[in-house]
């Protein structure tokens, strides 16, 4: 069970990049992502809710195993973030390449809520949601980036 959370947690071992582990991390959720593109939109959502839900699960679990409060190596957040990001974009270089981008630079900014998520919620829940708001930012100035191109 503990190589089963640490491997989901550090994504296959993308988290144990010793340069910007989450930023690797979030490079290995784009094939996840092209994968689950194919998907009829409500299914890609309750698949992108339902990896949320184990995201934290593992989370916390790794938090316990690395007894660490949001150590880097833990990426699967930014899988789920990026899986955000992504909703209902096509699944071409270019939005790829731009929801990367954007969700590399919210989960960095923290906008309000994702600084209460990573300040102040010590769980997997914190580690998690604060990912998840940054998804919400960049998907959303994604669509708009899409529709003005």
């Amino acid at each position: 069970m503990r190589a089963f959370v640490t491997g989901a947690a550090t994504w296959c071992g993308t988290g144990l990049s010793p340069f910007a582990p989450g930023t690797v991390g979030t490079l290995g959720a784009i094939p996840f992502y092209l994968v689950l593109a194919r998907l009829p939109l409500p299914l890609y959502l309750l698949t992108t809710v339902a990896f949320i839900f184990f995201a934290a699960w593992i989370s916390g679990r790794a938090e316990e195993i690395y007894d660490a409060k949001d150590p880097g190596r833990i990426v699967i957040d930014e899988v789920a973030g990026y899986l955000v990001t992504m909703t209902a974009a096509p699944a071409h270089w270019q939005s790829v390449l731009l929801g990367f981008f954007l969700f590399r630079f919210f989960d960095v900014v923290k906008i309000p809520p994702a600084r209460y998520f990573d300040r102040s919620v010590k769980n997997g829940w914190g580690v998690v949601l604060d990912d998840v708001a940054a998804g919400v930012y960049a998907c959303a100035v994604l669509h708009l980036a899409l529709r003005l191109m």
